[in-house]
């Protein structure tokens, strides 16, 4: 890999041009447009159970008109530590966002703070959910935390910052419209002399998975096909090292909110909704195709909008000029195993769909199946504009783009969940184009949002290419023991150059010590 070099200027947060960089008015503008949960297989142009459901037309014009990534990978698939290895180009033990309940330090470089220190006129717009004040932003209007679907409620960035209370300016009309219009409105209002970035940030289609009034009889009398192992039952039905989310739960979820909306914490569309009194196999059945229809029509309205931002570019004259790339910050379980949510390194869930348009240097309508992460997104826009981000333990994939994919590109990706919970236990990982393997450590460290539970620590194995949907942990089949016996050996030097070797936490020494070649 092409590693970026450590220089006296980064010493003091500097960052610098690249030789040669671009004047201004050649520079591309960026619409970083960024999902929640709006996983791969609810695209349409990754194929699945549902590709022909999905409503994708926007989409599907991006696809045609730029590129595909066939193997982009978040380094822990959970939204606010994805989104700041998104920003800073690093891993969560180097970016200090491990949870849901961390923040991320204002003092960290990030894509931002470098375009606009050249030159960029940044904005933001939508879900946030760092905690922390964005940096690097000339304008933002954000969500409080997680944000609401309808009416919600923005921090604006000439309002004082709220820290962890509640403040800003209810907006009537739905999210992800009300998100849309502000980011057009934002990019219209730039002089033309400036190139700009534009992250425009949906909450769709995260739980609770609500769609406009347009969108509420689409998919009307559907039946949708279920995916080949919705009823896995659990550990004993594949072999895996751990219970997971599954359907059951979100059913529960459904039936405790019919009862008095008000006091759940979300509100869900189409309640009452119950399963009591059906037959196990039923009740999971009745729960995904509800599931899946809330998903869709909630998807759908992401697709619209996209659309509304790519007429814009096109009416402001600048899409030629404006590189726009559509991602989602982790994938999404709609049913595989049984589960929803996301979080396990399982294909569904660590999976990032990405697509990437620019006319001027990307080719249209090609796909890239190079193992690219989260990490490498800011060095490669960074590149694009013409300034190099020091620090970082990303890559550039701006050469894969193009076709030239480096000799000494990456064969393999490292992964860690580090939240610690009984149904799905803290976990590291490794993964090459065709095998994956994943230790459960779980363990709490001292990271916030965990619960204390008795496990034995374990192993997951999977061959993606006799096995690509997961059913079986073939851990213990003799026949990959010489497989597994590298891996872990690959597994060891990831952690080493990633900088991950838990050497603060003794009870992980010993732990590994341990279990790690059992």
């Amino acid at each position: 890999m092409n590693k970026l070099v450590l220089t006296g200027l980064l010493a003091a947060g500097t960052m610098t041009h690249l030789q040669g960089a671009q004047p201004a008015g050649q520079r591309p503008n960026i619409l970083f447009i960024l999902s929640d949960d709006h996983t791969s297989q609810a695209w349409g142009i990754y194929g699945g159970v549902l590709a022909e459901y999905a409503h994708n037309a926007n989409i599907r014009r991006l696809a045609n008109e730029g590129v595909v990534l066939d193997n982009c990978f978040c380094t822990n698939s959970i939204s606010a530590p994805s989104r700041a290895s998104i920003l800073t180009g690093l891993y969560s033990h180097r970016n200090g966002l491990y949870t849901l309940a961390d923040s991320l330090d204002t003092s960290i470089p990030t894509l931002a703070t470098l375009l606009q220190a050249n030159g960029y006129h940044t904005g933001l717009v939508g879900k946030w959910h760092i905690q922390s004040q964005p940096q690097g932003f000339d304008y933002y209007s954000i969500f409080y935390d997680q944000g609401e679907y309808r009416d919600p409620t923005f921090i604006e960035s000439t309002d004082p910052w709220p820290g962890n209370r509640r403040f800003g300016e209810r907006v009537l009309g739905f999210s992800t419209d009300l998100v849309t219009e502000k980011a057009i409105r934002w990019m219209k209002e730039q002089d033309g002399n400036q190139p700009f970035l534009m992250c425009c940030h949906f909450k769709a289609t995260h739980e609770p998975y609500d769609y406009p009034i347009r969108m509420e009889h689409l998919y009307d009398g559907v039946t949708f096909p279920e995916p080949e192992n919705l009823l896995d039952w659990g550990p004993e039905t594949n072999g895996r090292s751990f219970k997971g989310q599954t359907l059951e739960e979100l059913e529960r979820r459904w039936r405790i909110a019919s009862q008095d909306p008000d006091k759940w914490w979300c509100r869900y569309p189409g309640l009452p909704f119950s399963t009591e009194g059906m037959q196990r196999t039923a009740a999971r059945r009745a729960s995904y195709q509800k599931f899946i229809r809330d998903y869709l029509r909630c998807g759908a309205t992401v697709d619209d909008n996209i659309g509304k931002l790519l007429k814009a570019l096109d009416e402001m004259n600048i899409a030629d000029n404006t590189i726009v790339i559509y991602v989602s910050d982790q994938g999404y379980f709609l049913g595989e195993h049984g589960f929803f949510d996301k979080r396990m390194f399982y294909e569904e869930s660590a999976r990032m769909p990405f697509v990437i348009r620019y006319p001027k240097k990307v080719p249209a309508g090609k796909r890239l199946d190079d193992l690219i992460l989260n990490v490498d997104f800011a060095p490669t826009l960074a590149e694009f504009a013409g300034v190099k981000m020091e620090n970082v333990q990303g890559d550039s994939f701006v050469s894969n783009l193009k076709g030239n994919t480096p000799t000494d590109w990456r064969k393999e990706i490292y992964y860690r969940y580090w939240t610690n919970h009984a149904i799905r236990p803290a976990h590291f990982a490794i993964r090459s184009d065709r095998y994956k393997l994943i230790f459960y450590y779980a363990r709490n460290l001292d990271m916030t949002d965990t619960e204390n539970f008795d496990f034995t620590p374990s192993w997951d194995f999977y061959d993606l290419q006799n096995d690509p949907h997961e059913n079986h942990n073939a851990y213990n089949d003799p026949k990959y023991a010489p497989v597994i016996k590298q891996m872990k050996k690959d597994l060891l030097r990831l952690r080493k150059e990633t900088g991950d070797t838990d050497e603060k936490y003794p009870e992980m020494q010993e732990l590994l010590e341990k279990y790690y070649n059992k």
